[in-house]
């Protein structure tokens, strides 16, 4: 579903809708929200990758021969933003075994709030592939906007965005800097709170993942 922001998709799909209630629940253990995690990114990549490209082999079914529909090209590279994009990375996988992967390695500084990059490893034919960053939050922006503007300056041309959750000012910054790059999410919530995070949210999502606080 299309939402104010011209470059942003809600996914609406009633299964991912109830697997983020899941995991805004406040009672779902850490076991339980990294399984849900899984289960919703896998549903959401069908929805990431619907437009992708295909083209027509001749294969051997056991009866006869035909035509059959094939990706075509360059398969897709998914682009974690460590630590807590790595918690709906192994769903997309199951969805594209194939895929390559690559890291971004991003904190946010607690007191400037500003980005700051700490590890960086992507294929080396990235530039040939959709690259499909994934960050369960997108809160202020920030932290996105510099991993994609890194996947560039590394010489990717085609970026779409993944998360569960993000907030409006968010969107706008991302938006703003990144008019090129799709967004695909399960929810646009309220806002930010005074410490940055999205309410109503789902808390921290790598605490939750890993038991971490």
């Amino acid at each position: 579903m299309k939402t104010r922001f011209p470059t942003v998709t809600l996914i609406d799909h009633p299964l991912v809708q109830h697997k983020l209630t899941l995991l805004r629940d406040k009672r779902t253990s850490t076991a339980g929200f990294r399984r849900v995690a899984r289960e919703i990114s896998l549903l959401m990549c069908y929805e990431v990758t619907r437009d992708l490209p295909l083209h027509m082999v001749e294969i051997d079914t056991p009866l006869e021969r035909m035509q059959a529909p094939q990706l075509a090209g360059k398969k897709l590279c998914f682009v974690p933003i460590l630590r807590a994009g790595n918690g709906i990375l192994d769903g997309m996988l199951e969805a594209v075994p194939g895929a390559r992967v690559g890291h971004i390695g991003l904190y946010r500084d607690p007191h400037t709030l500003v980005p700051v990059e700490y590890y960086l490893k992507l294929p080396d034919d990235i530039r040939e592939r959709l690259v499909i960053v994934v960050d369960p939050m997108l809160a202020t922006g920030h932290s996105v906007s510099a991993g994609v503007a890194r996947l560039k300056d590394s010489g990717a041309t085609q970026i779409r965005v993944v998360c569960l959750i993000a907030a409006p000012e968010g969107l706008d910054t991302f938006t703003a800097e990144h008019p090129d790059v799709a967004v695909f999410t399960a929810a646009i919530d309220l806002g930010l709170d005074e410490h940055s995070f999205i309410r109503p949210g789902l808390g921290d999502a790598g605490d939750r993942l890993y038991g971490t606080k």
